[in-house]
């Protein structure tokens, strides 16, 4: 059986040299025929005259490229000696291919030994690639380099932003924090402690929004998509800002029933305002120190206990749960009165035990407490409202004040003090 042979293609050194070597054959032989007087007219000479040429025309030229990207090296970061060596070559080179170009004209091609002319242009071509491609390599590398120090200079300048935001979270619970009064001194609770406290709740929803995204995208879910379909026809400014939708979900079904006694659906008969007060303050100060999981542990039938339950079965559709996690354990978990050992379920509870301190803190108070709702294509108010998205403003047109797509977050009224809403503007 016959075999076919695959060569690899010889180099372009290799077969110059080859040429060269079979021309000096050919001369060879045409040599002895003449002397035979067997030789023939014919050109070779010429063509080895002109071959000759073309390559040393080449190997200038690629002289002068190797020369050039060395001048553009050596302009940054500054490399004066460089820059001087890498102008004196294309100088030198340009003066040579002059010469070449008046040789060319006046038809004076004429080489003592056309062979190795031919030879050495090639190797001269070959080395001023191989610096080309030295100098190239230098270049990436100094810019690999230059990107690190960049990246380097963001975490510092990241570190330093999260160590600023620590202090003014510190900052901010200081003077936002529940003194420990006296259960009889519900008078020292103050409006801006309800403030503070929705501060809280909102930060812990977005903790688990991004919790609950990181999962969806680990079970390659279309982000995009699945926003669509909680506000439909919205255009987003940036990408990134997708997570407002899935925001927007949480605070909607989180918050349903804020505004009336235990978030309960049906109407409840209440002591006297004050025991009320107290009923809920009491309720504020048990779970406030508390772990959520301790405290679903300890009191597996507490009012705040069937509230994460009512609250999960809404927030988390079987569905949903079955294609993030394969399963359905940690709803079944849920409905037994279990707590599932889970990242995801720890974050739900600490969302849910901000909401509901918030909810027991609101009806401490001897006011009415009222959550309210931006509609879709409400003009934008700067009292009740505050923009997530600044873009809108700039984009708008002139004496016309942006429309809201969509609510992110509730807004709430006490007494006098109303919790500006949180929206997406369009």
């Amino acid at each position: 059986m016959e075999h076919s042979v695959i060569t690899p293609r010889r180099s372009r050194f290799a077969r110059t040299i080859a040429k060269v070597l079979h021309v000096r054959a050919e001369k060879r032989n045409l040599h002895e025929k003449t002397k035979k007087g067997q030789a023939k007219n014919v050109d070779e000479d010429d063509k080895l005259l002109k071959e000759a040429f073309l390559a040393k025309l080449f190997a200038s030229l690629s002289t002068v490229k190797a020369a050039y990207a060395q001048l553009q090296f050596s302009q940054s970061p500054y490399d004066a000696d460089g820059i001087q060596t890498a102008d004196q070559i294309i100088v030198s080179e340009i003066k040579n291919l002059s010469e070449l170009k008046q040789c060319y004209v006046k038809k004076e091609l004429d080489e003592m030994s056309p062979e190795t002319t031919l030879l050495l242009s090639e190797i001269q071509e070959q080395r001023s690639l191989l610096r080309t491609y030295e100098i190239t390599t230098k270049k990436l590398d100094y810019e690999l380099k230059l990107k690190d120090s960049e990246i380097t200079f963001l975490k510092e300048k990241l570190a330093e932003a999260n160590s600023e935001n620590k202090l003014l979270e510190r900052r901010l619970n200081s003077s936002g924090n529940l003194a420990v009064p006296d259960d009889t001194r519900l008078s020292s609770l103050r409006l801006s402690h309800f403030v503070a406290y929705s501060r809280l709740a909102i930060k812990s929803v977005r903790s688990f929004v991004r919790l609950l995204i990181t999962e969806m995208e680990l079970a390659d879910w279309d982000l995009e998509a699945a926003a669509c379909s909680i506000h439909p026809g919205v255009s987003f400014w940036k990408p990134n800002h997708i997570c407002f939708a899935f925001e927007s979900f949480v605070c909607r079904e989180m918050f349903d029933g804020f505004d009336r006694p235990n978030f309960s659906t049906k109407a409840e008969l209440l002591p006297e305002n004050k025991k009320s007060s107290l009923l809920y303050y009491e309720r504020f100060m048990e779970m406030k120190s508390v772990r959520p999981a301790d405290y679903l542990a300890w009191k597996p039938k507490s009012m705040f206990a069937e509230f994460c339950r009512k609250k999960y079965s809404r927030l988390v559709h079987p569905k949903m749960e079955s294609s993030l996690f394969g399963n359905l354990n940690q709803r079944n978990l849920v409905n037994s009165g279990e707590i599932p050992d889970t990242p995801f379920f720890l974050a739900f509870s600490e969302m849910a035990k901000r909401v509901w301190l918030l909810h027991c803190l609101g009806f401490s108070f001897d006011l009415e407490v009222d959550i309210f709702q931006v509609r879709k294509g409400s003009h934008f108010s700067e009292v009740y409202m505050e923009s997530l998205n600044e873009e809108a403003f700039f984009s708008s047109e002139a004496g016309s004040d942006p429309r809201v797509a969509f609510m992110v977050v509730p807004g709430f009224r006490i007494g006098k003090i109303i919790v500006q809403s949180q929206v997406y503007l369009c």
